[in-house]
């Protein structure tokens, strides 16, 4: 019962920090779109029977994971720079949200490439373009 009941603090703590670096509001959506998207192509790539498709489909799902941190810092100094309580894009923070909405987009639309490839209607290729798209757009998100 104990193991439980720490795990569970664990991660109610882990949850306010969320909350105080993110709030509820529109950067808060912004992390959560891009956690369900890698979550998604995740999901798509485990049923790829093919070891070599999948392989390079895992590895391509791991740049894009890798690049959680940066999406949660992101959300992080745009929560603090433009709060937003709610789902209003604040004055001047509008090219750091269409930055991270346009990468929860892409990622999407990997993960839909990487069901086609799963599918044998598509090219590795095409996944991999969506991915750099994705990491285009976090670049474009950080800069501005």
């Amino acid at each position: 019962m104990k193991l439980f009941s720490r795990r569970r603090r664990v991660k109610q703590a882990r949850a306010k920090q969320i909350q105080k670096d993110l709030g509820e509001g529109l950067w808060r959506q912004a992390h959560d779109r891009y956690v369900r998207g890698l979550d998604r192509y995740h999901q798509i790539v485990e049923g790829v029977s093919d070891d070599e498709v999948y392989n390079r489909l895992v590895l391509i799902g791991n740049d894009l994971a890798d690049q959680l941190p940066r999406v949660y810092a992101i959300c992080r100094d745009a929560h603090a720079q433009f709060p937003a309580v709610e789902m209003q894009v604040p004055a001047g923070a509008s090219a750091i949200h269409s930055g991270l909405s346009r990468a929860a987009n892409h990622l999407a639309t990997t993960a839909e490439a990487a069901a086609m490839v799963r599918l044998q209607h598509g090219e590795i290729e095409a996944v991999l373009h969506r991915a750099q798209q994705v990491l285009d757009c976090l670049a474009t998100a950080e800069t501005d």
